[in-house]
């Protein structure tokens, strides 16, 4: 199956695509200025992924057989971190793969009411995120598969890479905690609540992260806190994480979610349904115009790092190809909201089950 399966061809180069976007969605700008990419490897990376899936039981057989592949997850990766190399793409996607099975998981134990199960998981996978070799063998699937991604994801970069990476995802898990609280209690949290957990949640600093493994290059934090590279960085993942709001709004109304930036606006600024769904629009497209701006910004200080010696001629490299996988988020994003069955609500039996989930906990019913 391709990656981009209503286009004219599969390679790397940029894909012409005609998916049928509902108007309400489509973003012109991205179609015709944000040219998709698509990393070479991606065929072998859906195979490999869809057998480390079942390896280690992160989905039952029937599941993968049936929805690993129209899920498009390799898909979304393998259109952002272009020039990575194939076992950087490999370890990335298959820990993207991890993200939204637990994502699915912390959805159903809310869903269901299992407190006790999610905080074991809470508190397993802040060890494991520490010392991913002791948990390889872990009793959870979902464990042992983050311990498998995360360790191989470590071997790339130093120990300082990986001991941001870590501080950025224990992060992560607490404000999946934070969420699970508001979900469980009703509590809608504020716009400005809602944008900064947003940031966590999605993981905003995390994808951002690997990108210095997908260019072969830590980036020092004069380098990475620049304005210049930090500004385009954000707007990238906002962009990312407020486009999923407008495209799952249906799905998480349908599931009573209280965590989605037009709920948010609905019951704390008072807006209609179509009103806040045209607000998340106009944020959207500010953030993409915003990009355009900032990566001129990131280009020039690109230049300016190259400064005649040989690190600032690597550093200089490195952004660059940070600067260019944070403009392919933009279009690998967009297309995935399209192709992918996870937001395809329509077409499930229960518009609040997914059918690719599994409604166990780990060693419960």
């Amino acid at each position: 199956m391709p990656a981009f399966p209503y286009s004219t061809t599969s390679t790397s180069t940029s894909t012409s695509t005609a998916v049928a976007v509902p108007p309400s969605l489509a973003l012109p700008v991205i179609e015709a200025a944000f040219p998709r990419q698509l990393h070479p490897y991606w065929p072998k990376l859906q195979e490999k992924t869809r057998c480390w899936l079942l390896e280690k039981r992160l989905m039952s057989a029937d599941k993968v057989e049936e929805h690993a592949d129209g899920l498009c997850y390799t898909d979304l990766m393998a259109g952002y971190y272009i020039g990575a190399s194939d076992k950087v793409l490999q370890a990335i996607a298959d820990y993207s793969a991890w993200f939204f099975v637990w994502d699915d998981r912390h959805d159903r134990d809310i869903v269901h009411g299992r407190p006790v199960a999610w905080r074991r998981l809470r508190f397993a996978l802040h060890t494991a995120l520490d010392s991913p070799q002791e948990h390889l063998h872990h009793q959870d699937p979902l464990v042992a598969g983050f311990a498998d991604s995360v360790a191989r994801l470590y071997s790339f970069l130093p120990g300082s890479w990986n001991a941001r990476f870590a501080r950025h995802f224990h992060a992560v898990i607490e404000a999946y905690d934070r969420e699970f609280h508001n979900r469980t209690e009703g509590v809608v949290p504020t716009v400005e609540e809602y944008l900064a957990l947003r940031r966590l949640t999605f993981a905003h600093w995390i994808w951002t992260d690997l990108l210095e493994p997908s260019a072969g290059c830590e980036l020092p934090d004069a380098v990475r806190e620049h304005p210049a590279y930090r500004r385009p960085a954000l707007l990238s993942q906002e962009f990312a994480a407020w486009y999923n709001d407008l495209c799952s709004l249906p799905k998480e109304i349908a599931g009573n979610e209280v965590h989605n930036l037009g709920i948010s606006l609905i019951k704390y600024e008072g807006l209609t349904l179509e009103e806040a769904i045209a607000e998340v629009r106009r944020r959207v497209e500010e953030c993409i115009s915003e990009f355009l701006v900032a990566e001129r910004e990131g280009l020039r200080f690109a230049d300016d790092l190259a400064d005649g010696t040989v690190r600032g001629k690597e550093l200089s490299a490195a952004v660059r190809v940070c600067l260019d996988n944070m403009r392919n988020w933009f279009s690998s994003v967009y297309w995935f909201h399209h192709e992918s069955g996870r937001y395809m609500v329509d077409s499930w039996d229960d518009r609040s089950t997914p059918p690719y989930v599994n409604n166990e906990a780990a060693g419960e019913k």
